[in-house]
């Protein structure tokens, strides 16, 4: 059964997606605030409304939503909510829910190039049709108002705004000080380890992201934080967030080491490389295993222990230095 601990309401809804369940946040506050939406599916919907009649509300109740990030499982219900409701995320946030011709193409081209350059087999257009399938899910109601780090949100002038890029472009979280307690989306999830996924950058011709660096860099943020309890995305409250921050750096680390002991031997591709990590999931999960792939190589590649060279069809190989 939903319950408030202290001003702060889980609702578990289920998803169609390998993670599972997400978790929805209600803040009760000078505004009555939720935090993320879940998924567009009908089965969310109904478990979100029967939690909400638990704590004796309605979605008519709801006055804003705040977005972690804009992930078809966090933003998804957003169409579904009364149209007086104020909605807040980051500005990386408006293109995948607006979906125009020209983001369409940008996604396209984006990921056309990038699959070229990992030397992806296969058919391209089955390939991008696969990619965009999470995207029906998503929401299309835009954006109310903008924030990021210093922005304060009305009925919540008590929790602070932290940009933590890495899981998405769009990440945030949110800190309240007076009972250490963070609002962490999926920066941070008790048992598994958030995929740093490949995004396209927010204007086209820019350099794609790095996500794995910038996790790395917005999982250290963490550190300035005196943290109590933090709600997740998914999963369980996580209490001694430091330590497991520092548990998830090693493991990126080591395992960034264990690619690197693959490239002694030969010169890989990314493609290579991810069929070899994931030789079970890799053709049903492409996307996130050439994203947490890629992660190892740029994180191997900024520390200056591998090299990159790529081919006259555009296509790159790496090698341990």
């Amino acid at each position: 059964m939903s319950a408030w601990i202290g001003n702060i309401a889980k609702i578990i809804v289920p998803t169609p997606f390998t993670v599972g369940d997400v978790n929805l946040y209600l803040i009760n506050g000078e505004q009555l605030t939720l935090v993320d939406a879940g998924v567009k599916t009908k089965t969310a919907w109904e478990a979100f409304q029967f939690q909400l009649s638990q704590l004796k509300l309605t979605p008519d109740d709801i006055e804003q939503v705040v977005l972690t990030h804009h992930h078809p499982d966090h933003v998804g219900l957003l169409d579904w909510l009364p149209d007086k409701v104020f909605i807040y995320g980051h500005r990386y946030v408006v293109p995948w829910l607006a979906r125009d011709k020209a983001f369409l193409h940008h996604h396209d081209a984006f990921y056309t190039q990038l699959y070229t350059e990992f030397g992806v087999k296969g058919d391209m257009l089955k390939m991008l049709h696969a990619l965009k399938k999470p995207l029906k899910l998503l929401a299309s109601r835009p954006l109310s108002n903008v924030i990021q780090a210093g922005s304060i949100i009305p009925g919540l002038e008590d929790w602070q705004v932290l940009e933590t890029p890495g899981h998405a472009q769009s990440h945030l979280c949110f800190y309240r000080e007076k009972d250490r307690t963070l609002l962490a989306g999926d920066h941070l999830l008790a048992t598994i380890s958030s995929n740093p996924i490949l995004e396209p950058p927010l204007q086209e011709g820019e350099e794609r992201p790095r996500p794995q660096l910038q996790y790395r860099t917005s999982l250290k943020k963490l550190f300035s934080y005196d943290i109590d309890v933090a709600f997740t995305g998914h999963g369980e409250e996580i209490s001694e967030v430091h330590a497991l921050v520092e548990q998830r750096l090693i493991k990126q680390q080591d395992r960034a080491l264990q690619v690197r002991e693959m490239l002694k031997s030969q010169s890989m591709t990314v493609f290579s490389i991810c069929k070899q990590l994931f030789p079970t999931i890799y053709q049903r999960e492409l996307g996130l295993t050439l994203s947490e792939t890629t992660a190892q190589l740029d994180y191997l590649l900024a520390h200056g222990a591998i090299e990159k060279y790529v081919d006259d069809a555009g296509v790159a190989y790496f090698t341990a230095k």
